[in-house]
């Protein structure tokens, strides 16, 4: 048996068939239920003519039958595209033609949009709608686990959010996939190399942490953290929608150990719904809260640490295009590090090691367990997975430098550093400065033209209840505590809110375009 997470999946369900890996909504799915359930989808699929090798879309929020599509794709060595249920018809069709789907899974709420979008997407051949056309589906089909065999060489394919640019779909070796991005079903410890080890450690795992996921599954890191946990026999659980009001009850009602967030957008209404409930619910259990696609703020860790002590606050690294990089350390003098990812090196503009000890600034790069390309994007996938030397890394394009006992330090998105002047700024560090301001809830930063220096920084703030008035000078210059004069935003525009993907992921297009929008409303 390969490392392909559908071997992997059946051989933990067979073991274990009796525990609950998944919670949603109160109702509690075992490993048993959801193989059924998912072998019976699969045999549908496959009598609508989807062969291995094929793409199928999955439009829905979180919900039980995402987690059977997932399931399903990879037991018939289909591959499963996350498909973003905010998205308008135009940015569906591009999805629906650039991933080359011919079988779409879509949500009730969402069919009669995906039905009008399909029409110009003739490469879509059967549509499923959740409610009482998949349940006939999956009751018309077998429930026998009969598929062939499969290989680590199958693909598994996660779409960017598109914050950036257009969405692309990263094409994964099943193998890769699960030892990067699923941490060999083992984070923080060696790969689990065979079956019998994934096996072994699932069925010792009696006392499993359960973590509420709050990311929706469209979201790579939490697809990351679901099908990891499926093999670690760590419970998950997901919520429909993020209501931040029910997290203090929900940490309660699961004695949840833990919550994925992507950064303040999700965590910052969650600390304020904890401190709104007053100790009305017991929150003893929680022991950890980890960030992934956006960082926490300093002094919204202060705040957490003060309210829950002993509490372990992780901001995790990775993307899309590498998995499941390491874990950032944030020093007494702010620097952000990697260290725990030899796999994590720095490279120049020609992809050539920079070797540790050097000032010069790099691209944070992966080797070994990356992704094969972007699904057919050529061009792209040669400037992200560069082969160099017979070696092929990943390179999504954050900036850093690597110090002489090789961690990495973390600078920024280069894709979104402000050159002013000649000075290279990074958004992340002055949204951070921003960040400790009372007044504000949320920022972006981004570059915006200047006449002078070619660009200046810029901000868009979301300030919280009550300080509408605050003084947009007042808010630049609380930032020159933090950083150096050269950095401090240059104009500030007040947003009712910020602009995020639904899994919170900052979304940098619509924060430069508010700012060019809306420049009169600059700061002096």
């Amino acid at each position: 048996m390969t490392l392909n997470v559908a071997d992997l999946f059946e051989a933990v369900a067979d073991a274990i068939p009796d525990r609950t890996p998944l919670i949603l909504e109160g109702q509690r799915f075992t490993y048993r239920e959801l193989e059924l359930r998912a072998n019976r989808l699969a045999h549908h699929l496959q009598s609508v003519g989807v062969e291995p090798g094929q793409h199928v879309g999955i439009h829905m929020r979180n919900c039980a039958e995402y987690v059977e599509a997932l399931l399903a794709c990879m037991k018939i060595r289909a591959v499963p595209i996350n498909v973003n249920f905010r998205y308008t018809d135009v940015e569906l069709e591009y999805v629906y033609t650039n991933s080359k789907m011919v079988a779409l899974l879509v949500e009730s709420e969402f069919a009669p949009l995906a039905r009008a979008v399909v029409s110009k997407c003739p490469a879509i051949q059967n549509i499923l709608v959740v409610g009482d056309e998949y349940e006939s589906a999956l009751a018309a089909a077998s429930d026998l686990r009969d598929f062939g065999p499969r290989s680590g060489d199958d693909h598994f394919v996660i779409y960017t959010g598109g914050t950036t640019g257009m969405p692309k779909g990263v094409v994964w070796r099943q193998e890769d996939f699960y030892l990067a991005a699923l941490g060999g079903a083992n984070f923080g410890g060696p790969p689990l190399l065979s079956v019998e080890e994934v096996v072994a450690a699932a069925v010792a795992n009696t006392n499993p942490v359960v973590l509420l996921l709050i990311p929706p599954l469209m979201h790579g890191a939490a697809i990351y953290s679901l099908l990891a946990a499926f093999l670690m026999a760590a419970p998950r659980v997901l919520t429909r929608g993020f209501d931040p009001a029910d997290v203090p009850r929900l940490i309660e009602a699961e004695k949840i150990s833990g919550i994925t967030v992507v950064g303040d957008a999700i965590a910052r209404p969650i600390a304020d719904a904890i401190a709104a409930s007053d100790g009305k619910y017991d929150l003893s259990t929680l022991k950890m809260i980890g960030s992934g696609g956006a960082l926490f703020s300093l002094n919204l860790k202060e705040e957490l640490k003060a309210r829950f002590p002993g509490l372990v606050i992780k901001d995790t690294f990775g993307a899309s295009e590498s998995g499941h990089d390491g874990v950032l350390e944030f020093g007494e003098d702010g620097i952000r590090r990697i260290r725990s990812n030899p796999n994590m090196i720095l490279v120049d503009d020609e992809f050539r090691r920079i070797e540790p000890g050097s000032d010069t600034v790099g691209y944070i790069a992966r080797v070994g367990h990356v992704p094969l390309a972007y699904f057919e994007d050529p061009v792209k996938s040669a400037a992200t997975f560069p082969v160099v030397d017979g070696v092929r890394m990943a390179v999504p394009g954050d900036m850093g430098t690597i110090e002489a006992d090789g961690s990495i330090v973390l600078l920024g998105r280069g894709s979104m550093c402000i050159n002013s002047g000649g000075e290279k700024i990074y958004p992340e560090e002055v949204e951070q400065a921003l960040k400790t301001h009372p007044a504000v809830f949320d920022a972006l930063v981004a570059g915006a033209p200047d006449a002078r220096f070619g660009e200046k920084v810029a901000a868009v703030v979301q300030v919280r209840p009550g300080f509408e008035d605050v003084e947009l000078n007042d808010l630049s210059e609380h930032c020159r505590i933090h950083v150096a004069g050269y950095k401090i935003p240059r104009s500030i525009v007040l947003v009712p809110e910020i602009l995020r993907s639904p899994s919170g992921k900052a979304d940098y297009r619509w924060a430069k375009e508010t700012l060019a929008e809306t420049s009169s409303l600059a700061c002096s």
